[in-house]
């Protein structure tokens, strides 16, 4: 069984796929077992497999080539290849439409003034996020994204940055509790 698919990504992110001497889509090639064919004026990846090998692994590599397209570093976005990891992607406009003005104000109060609000909730969620375009991307695991969606959606709707830091430390606590009671109850 063979696999075939066709991914548009911003031209501009075609040189972070391609990487210096072609290293990053050679990496993507061998760990996933495909082919990817650029089209670096239109965005236009092909990604190829011959089904060979893994059935998963052509599937990991069209999300790590949509990862990479929209503004994750190589460098994280292989970090899909582990077996639990996602990547989620929300569109901006979904929260203030597709007016420009406020759309870069949404991603405005997600990045923070120097960076700050966006390494935050990365840190207190354990994900990384990247702000690109009108989207925001989570990579992480199921239940840290699904935390990192509550928060971005709170200060896109305006909520204070310090109270949904406070969700997110009092949510960071709880699990902790929870590993630490499974730990107990193991032993």
């Amino acid at each position: 069984m063979s696999f075939e698919k066709l991914i548009r990504i911003p031209a501009d992110r075609v040189g972070a796929l391609i990487g210096r001497s072609g290293k990053v889509k050679a990496e993507i090639e061998r760990i996933c077992f495909v082919k990817l064919q650029i089209d670096s004026e239109t965005g236009e990846i092909e990604v190829t497999s011959n089904g060979a090998i893994d059935q998963i692994q052509p599937f990991k590599a069209v999300e790590i080539v949509t990862a990479i397209g929209r503004g994750f570093s190589p460098h994280n976005a292989m970090k899909l290849l582990k077996e639990e990891y996602l990547l989620h992607v929300m569109d901006l406009r979904d929260f203030v439409g597709k007016s420009p003005q406020q759309i870069e104000r949404i991603k405005g109060r997600i990045i923070g003034e120097g960076g700050r609000a966006r390494v935050n909730m990365e840190n207190l969620t354990n994900t990384n996020i990247c702000v690109y375009g009108k989207t925001v991307s989570i990579i992480g695991e199921p239940h840290q994204i699904k935390v990192a969606i509550s928060a971005i959606t709170s200060i896109s709707t305006g909520s204070k940055h310090g109270s949904v830091y406070g969700k997110l430390e009092a949510n960071r606590r709880r699990e902790k509790l929870d590993r630490l009671q499974l730990w107990e109850t193991d032993v």
